[in-house]
């Protein structure tokens, strides 16, 4: 009986390393692929989410995913936004940075309703993309269709290295 349990006890043992080792590896692949795209949403001063919601604080970090892919000739931008509208966001292009902005408002089907999960992040928010490049930002384009917005920037030399005599 005593060598069964300290059988049951190994492969409960083995079992419970195993399932922490999965959830560490997905956590590790969360915070590298995600690194930046965690994001901050601030509420305003004035707003009581607990009273609007009926439920616990609204989160106040979201994911604003992004993806960055160059080509020989531009450098082509997508985010991720659902919930907003075009109007809703502003992009700023700062040297080889690509800021967004906006805000995400919080909408209530009822007021008779109970929330039981709350993870969609609502309110003002920030998100600096830096880009592999120089861009020319005066001839940049934005889109914005299925809740993903798209920024193409075309690429102005000055990127690559260049040895400069010393006289």
């Amino acid at each position: 009986m005593l060598d069964t349990l300290k059988e049951a006890g190994k492969s409960i043992r083995k079992e419970f390393n195993r399932a922490w080792e999965n959830l560490a590896e997905g956590w590790r692949e969360v915070l590298s692929r995600s690194n930046d795209a965690l994001t901050h949403f601030a509420h305003h001063k004035d707003e009581n989410p607990e009273q609007q919601t009926g439920v616990a604080p609204l989160p106040r970090w979201g994911l604003i995913v992004s993806e960055v892919e160059e080509t020989e000739g531009e450098i082509l931008v997508r985010v991720e936004v659902p919930g907003l509208s075009k109007d809703d966001v502003q992009v700023v292009i700062e040297g080889n940075r690509l800021s967004l902005s906006g805000e995400k408002r919080f909408q209530r089907e009822s007021r008779d309703s109970t929330y039981h999960i709350m993870e969609r992040a609502y309110g003002s928010f920030q998100r600096v993309i830096p880009l592999p490049g120089n861009v020319d930002a005066d001839k940049a384009k934005a889109g914005y269709a299925d809740g993903v917005l798209t920024v193409r920037l075309p690429k102005v030399g000055g990127g690559d290295a260049k040895s400069v005599p010393v006289k």
